[in-house]
């Protein structure tokens, strides 16, 4: 059997890196997505390969249609498509109280945030159904469901995230797919 195929999102550094290491010692061939920073992506890479495993780094903006198209493609002449998604990809945000909050500010994490987990899923569940098979974790906080001073933005795009994945695992499940919710506690990076 083919080594399944793990696409990891936002994976240069921090849980995604990590993610795509620990995935990579187990068998899976790793893409190791990122949007502007080619050189710790290639790095990651070249960790997985020093150590046995296959990956390749392919940038692309989960924001962004044509990119999430063209990086799915990639990987489906290369590997024959997407067995595990894993949506890391931090989208910006700003951290302020709701006194000092702008529509702007809210409205643009909410877009992007379910803008990017809606591409990068619409994107590969197609083939997913076909194959009876499939996995999709995202990664969400506790401050979707445990307020904080200064992280509307994140909590509330977090928690409509939530809500998005409780509806796509409702919807696949009768295809062979989960879809689940991690939600680590802030993360010391090491950049």
């Amino acid at each position: 059997m083919m080594p399944r195929v793990a696409m990891i999102t936002g994976a240069s550094r921090g849980i995604g890196a990590a993610t795509a290491v620990l995935l990579a010692g187990r068998g899976f061939r790793v893409v190791v997505n990122h949007r502007a920073s080619a050189p710790q992506a290639e790095e990651v890479v070249a960790a997985i390969t020093a150590a046995g495993g296959e990956a390749v780094a392919i940038r692309a903006d989960v924001t962004a249609p044509d990119d999430v198209t063209a990086m799915v493609g990639e990987i489906d002449r290369r590997w024959g498509g997407v067995d595990v998604l894993v949506h890391n990809a931090l989208i910006p945000y700003a951290i302020t109280s709701f006194a000092e909050l702008t529509w702007e500010q809210l409205g643009d994490k909410l877009d992007r945030e379910l803008r990017a987990a809606f591409l990068t899923t619409k994107a590969i569940v197609p083939a997913m159904i076909s194959r009876s098979y499939g996995r999709l974790i995202y990664l969400s906080t506790g401050l979707s469901r445990r307020p904080r001073d200064g992280m509307i933005t994140l909590g509330t795009a977090k928690a409509a995230l939530d809500e998005f994945v409780r509806f796509i695992a409702l919807e696949l499940a009768p295809h062979g797919i989960t879809a689940n919710l991690v939600a680590p506690a802030t993360v010391e990076g090491t950049t």
